[in-house]
């Protein structure tokens, strides 16, 4: 008699996230879940902002721990812990806690001499992916561990300054605000020029001189850049604002890499109609999407914000700039103009093209509980972890075949939505809710659904019915979108049908298809 090949076999696959099987307490009191250390610090990675307070815990806390898991795992996991930490920073997009995370990992592991894994300099350099990283992971190092800096350390900054360095990575970020200059960091680390760059070496003899000889720093003739920016700021002050209303001052600025940040500065004046109007061109996606307000305020015609429009709701530059949904909803808020509301509702839209489309029917929970209000995304974010919470699940919503919406805090309610129906939109119709009893919301909205997505910071104050999860057949998939990375879960992870995910990214969405079709979830970076 056949006991396990029959046709309700179905495949039990896994997932990276763990439970440990002990028991905790959530901060608000409910029964939760340990994770074990890998899953921990994960989920702690991809939701932290260092020194970002939130609700249940301080700044220092969560620092402390962060650095706790980091130290511990770069020692008896090394291989895994440098791979979370490159994967940070690159398709992860947060640059925080992949700098602090590898200077850590090269304390912890230079304290304990482990030679095994990854090298040191490799994980320094693989988390500085932007020019003023270098800076600021030797800030980092030495206001925490002193000015006594390993080589290690240097020869991974001095490979990323190779890379990262260049004339226009120079004027922009290589400021007098900044603890540590282009030229104080080349000094530290030694870096010698990439003999695959011509012209690298007179770059790096010009960032010295601009740090400890300005009065007389005389940029390579060689380089068009910063001998077009030098005959700019030779201009006299009177002179400027005819150079941005010329026939060609949009080209002029671009060609000698005047941001806009710049650019107030040296006008000396207002950022003026005529001002935008040069500058806008040679903007990044992002610092549009940031300016919008200040466009409309300065009266920027129709006819140029036509051509903001189409950059920033263009799918490529949306893809390109890697930044979250929940940015765009920002922005929208910030800049509530009617000419930026369906550009920024198709980037918004762009930005979540990796959403599974689910068949079936889906039960899609979004904590709209006060500590999910109380904490923001990121530290110059004022979006808090509600709203991207209402982002995300009104577009597994709006992908599902069949979805039912709710909102839940010490209550719950369905939000209504159509197919179709704009993203932003939808979002007016979610509500502070109070508490949070998610284990009630369950019970009260589950209807044989196929699947339960619940997006929630995990902390739950309700014990009558014990783990949310456990209102859900064991064979209907469960997964958790968590936004905090606290210690406990709401629920058991890792196997028979319990699945936890750690930030809103296209990486986390793509586990699911993997879950559903039976396959085991890999870390993103590993799968």
């Amino acid at each position: 008699m056949a006991r396990f090949n029959t046709k309700a076999a179905r495949p039990r696959p896994v997932s990276r996230v763990t439970s440990t099987g002990r028991v905790l307490r959530t901060h608000e009191g409910g029964r939760g879940r340990e994770r074990d250390t890998r899953s921990e610090l994960f989920l702690l990675a991809v939701s932290h902002m260092v020194s970002q307070q939130t609700f249940y815990e301080d700044g220092a806390g969560r620092d402390d721990r962060f650095v706790r898991l980091v130290r511990d795992l770069a020692v008896t996991d090394p291989a895994w812990t440098a791979g979370l930490l490159g994967w940070l920073r690159g398709e992860g997009s947060l640059r925080t806690a992949a700098v602090v995370g590898a200077a850590e990992y090269v304390h912890a592991r230079l304290a304990a001499g482990a030679t095994d894994g990854p090298a040191n300099r490799r994980v320094v350099d693989s988390v500085l992916r932007r020019p003023d990283e270098p800076g600021e992971l030797l800030a980092y190092w030495t206001a925490t561990y002193g000015r006594a800096v390993p080589k290690p350390v240097k020869r991974g900054i001095a490979d990323a300054v190779r890379r990262l360095y260049h004339a226009r990575s120079l004027l922009k970020y290589d400021t007098a605000s900044k603890g540590y200059r282009f030229g104080d960091i080349l000094n530290l680390v030694h870096a010698v020029p990439d003999p695959d760059r011509p012209g690298q070496g007179e770059l790096f003899r010009y960032a010295l001189d601009r740090r400890h000889h300005p009065e007389t720093a005389v940029p390579p003739a060689s380089d068009p850049v910063l001998t077009a920016h030098r005959e700019l700021m030779a201009l006299p002050v009177a002179e400027r604002r005819a150079v941005v209303t010329s026939a060609g001052g949009a080209e002029r600025l671009a060609a000698a890499g005047l941001t806009w940040e710049a650019l107030a500065g040296w006008l000396q004046g207002p950022m003026d109609r005529a001002a935008w109007e040069a500058v806008i061109p040679s903007m990044g996606v992002m610092a549009l999407v940031r300016n919008l307000r200040n466009f409309d305020q300065a009266g920027v015609p129709d006819e140029v914000a036509a051509r903001v429009a189409a950059k920033i709701s263009d799918p490529e530059q949306v893809a390109r700039s890697r930044q979250f949904p929940f940015r765009y909803l920002a922005a929208h808020q910030h800049a509530p103009s009617l000419r930026w509301a369906y550009p920024l509702e198709q980037a918004l839209g762009h930005s979540l093209a990796n959403v599974p489309a689910l068949p079936g029917r889906t039960l899609v929970l979004v904590d709209r509980s006060g500590s999910m209000f109380w904490s923001r995304m990121s530290e110059r974010s004022e979006l808090n972890r509600a709203d991207a919470a209402a982002v995300f699940g009104t577009a597994l919503a709006l992908r599902a075949a069949h979805a039912d919406l709710v909102q839940f805090g010490s209550s719950s309610d369905p939000v209504p939505f159509r197919r179709g129906e704009s993203v932003l939109k939808i979002l007016d119709r979610f509500g502070d809710l109070g508490g949070t009893d998610t284990t009630e919301a369950v019970r009260r909205h589950y209807r044989g659904h196929d699947r339960v997505l619940i997006v929630t910071d995990e902390q739950y104050a309700s014990s009558r019915h014990g783990d949310p999860t456990e209102q859900i057949p064991p064979h209907v998939p469960v997964y958790t979108w968590n936004l905090a990375g606290y210690r406990a879960g709401h629920g058991p992870s890792g196997r028979d049908g319990r699945h936890t995910f750690g930030g809103l990214s296209d990486a986390a969405f793509r586990m699911v298809g993997l879950l559903e079709a039976g396959r085991d979830a890999d870390w993103p970076w590993t799968g």
